[in-house]
């Protein structure tokens, strides 16, 4: 995500390295190179010239400390820009406690059905709401099939009509079925629709007159730059909707419409898709998106995610193993679970201050433990609870059932160690002890 984007902005950013100040030779050089980027991410060119002429005019005539370089201050300001850009603070969905109605837009194969299944799982998990699906795609074949499954995944209701062919109707069917059931929000999936077919234009229109939603969402897919900022203003033009969606953020986007599309329509942008799971959905913070275009990473959001999962019961019993060193395999395979569990491997990596540009090109999947995994589930219970009877054979024996080489278990069994003896020293205060030992040993243990 953002990738290409992210490095030309900081190639850009070396005009002014060894410049001892800002001027407007410098800045014109720089802002030429960040239209360029921008611009090559399929932002549009309007929005592109004002953006650098906002920044230029900012950037011109500040004063840089002595501890700061100009390069430093021109992303400081990028970064306020782009923020602004794409809409300054987070917006949250617009919903009481009872009697929500949520329509969904879009165009076909948006990814409307499967946003629709995870916002269900977002309001059940996260906001503590009962949750009705509704399907109202009656034109396109298994529509309903799929919105049944992923009811069945994310575990809430579901309201279909296969009788009726008639979208209008099953959503008024669907509001009478939610208050009977004590389902406190109603989610419309409703058909993909091209905005110059007048009639589809108008099916949506009058479901949404009907129903009086709280919330509509237009769900865009991100992978379509610049057709997606017109697609989504034609629609707001007729359907004067709440928010956007920008659903496979995860996958070879440039970035042009999450950097455009609040400027054109004046619309926040409420969520991203950052995966294809189910849990796979963010609320959008602009600033956060920002930090990470610019190669800052982001944090919070990892902070997070990392939260979601945390266990502190857990966490209790873990640190007591570490304290009488008896952490063992099996702890360490349940840990592995929990970062699995918060997404995609190369995404989390990918929100560290400075791994951007490290893990560039890296070939990373969601198996990227697997090999460890497979190591570990070779060993008896005996083996994973106390590591220091691991012999020769019993590595030999290890390696044969996991399909790795030998020297495979040897490097997971000593940076295991080295793990361990880092965790201890943290638990006791010794981060200067940690630190000698990481420059004795090279580094950090390559896990």
């Amino acid at each position: 995500m953002f990738e290409n984007l992210s490095e030309k902005l900081e190639r850009a950013f070396k005009v002014l390295k060894g410049s001892g100040s800002i001027s407007e030779i410098n800045v014109a050089q720089t802002m030429k190179e960040i239209r360029k980027a921008l611009l090559s991410a399929d932002v549009d060119y309007k929005t592109a010239k004002q953006f650098t002429s906002k920044v230029k005019e900012k950037a011109i005539g500040q004063k840089v400390l002595t501890s700061v370089e100009p390069g430093q201050l021109l992303t400081k300001i990028m970064k306020d820009e782009l923020t602004e850009l794409m809409g300054s603070d987070s917006s949250e969905i617009n919903l009481k406690s009872h009697n929500n109605v949520i329509l969904v837009a879009g165009l076909q194969g948006s990814g409307k059905t499967t946003f629709s299944g995870k916002l269900a799982l977002y309001l059940k998990s996260k906001k503590n709401f009962r949750p009705l699906l509704v399907a109202c795609d009656v034109y396109r074949p298994a529509a309903i099939d799929q919105l049944e499954v992923l009811s069945k995944q994310v575990n809430v209701d579901v309201f279909t009509d296969r009788e009726s062919k008639d979208p209008i109707e099953i959503a008024k069917k669907s509001i009478k079925f939610a208050n009977e059931n004590n389902n406190n929000v109603t989610i419309i999936d409703t058909a993909g629709r091209l905005a110059i077919d007048d009639q589809m234009m108008q099916e949506i229109e009058k479901i949404k007159n009907e129903v009086n939603p709280n919330e509509t969402l237009f769900v865009v897919d991100s992978m379509t730059g610049q057709d997606a900022v017109n697609t989504a203003k034609t629609f707001n033009d007729r359907l004067d909707y709440d928010g956007v969606v920008l659903t496979k953020l995860d996958g070879d986007t440039r970035g042009g419409a999450a950097l455009t599309i609040r400027s054109v329509v004046n619309k926040p942008i409420k969520f991203i898709g950052t995966s294809e799971k189910m849990d796979g959905l963010d609320t959008f913070h602009p600033d956060r998106m920002a930090s990470r275009i610019l190669g800052m990473g982001d944090v919070i959001s990892l902070v997070e995610r990392a939260q979601q999962q945390y266990d502190e019961e857990e966490a209790r019993k873990v640190q007591k193993k570490i304290a009488k060193n008896q952490f063992g395999f099996d702890d360490f395979l349940k840990q592995i679970q929990q970062i699995k569990k918060m997404g995609n491997i190369k995404d989390l990596m990918g929100m560290i201050p400075g791994m951007g540009k490290a893990i560039k090109g890296m070939d990373i999947d969601d198996d990227a433990f697997k090999g460890i995994e497979a190591i570990i589930n070779s060993m008896t219970k005996e083996e994973r609870k106390n590591p220091k009877i691991l012999n020769g054979s019993r590595r030999k024996r290890i390696a044969d059932g996991s399909g790795k080489e030998v020297s495979e278990v040897n490097q997971l069994v000593k940076q295991f160690s080295q793990m361990g003896k880092m965790m201890k020293m943290m638990q006791g205060g010794g981060a200067k002890q940690m630190m000698e030992m990481m420059k004795n040993r090279g580094g950090f243990p390559k896990m």
